[in-house]
């Protein structure tokens, strides 16, 4: 007979994981949905970013990829966002004498991008965190 004494007792699946310890999901999925919900209203955007920050330094590996991946879109969609109100905000002025008019379309396209290229990296950040594996490339400016 072989002595298990020394074996640590196995681990219980049903326990909840505290956040901050090891792979809780429950927190980047909800800054996902906020990101989603924030398309439509630009502010859970800020509190969805506010929390990757606070918790990414205390997340195990996976979902620490995630908020690495969720600050990153955040920061370059507003940059690219930021370009796109730009020249709506030049080109409204000039479309007075007609100049502007290509201004405010391109600026409203970009704005129009960007918004579907967010959804729809937040939809493959909800992809890979429901099956429970990290963001494999979350440096990346596409998906």
């Amino acid at each position: 007979m072989s002595d298990t004494s020394n074996l640590p007792p196995p681990a219980n699946p049903a326990l909840p994981v505290r956040v901050g310890e090891g792979d809780d999901r429950i927190l980047p999925a909800a800054v996902y949905i906020l990101f989603l919900v924030g398309l439509i209203n630009g502010l859970t955007i800020v509190v969805g970013v506010l929390i990757a920050y606070a918790f990414r330094d205390k997340a195990g590996p996976m979902v620490r990829s995630h908020y690495v991946f969720q600050a990153r879109s955040c920061w370059m969609g507003l940059a690219i966002g930021l370009l796109g109100a730009l020249l709506i905000a030049v080109g409204i002025p000039l479309s007075l004498v007609l100049v502007g008019i290509p201004l405010v379309a391109i600026g409203f396209i970009i704005l129009s991008v960007i918004g579907v290229w967010f959804a729809v990296r937040c939809v493959f950040g909800l992809y890979y965190l429901s099956q429970n594996q990290p963001y494999p490339r979350p440096d990346t400016w596409l998906v």
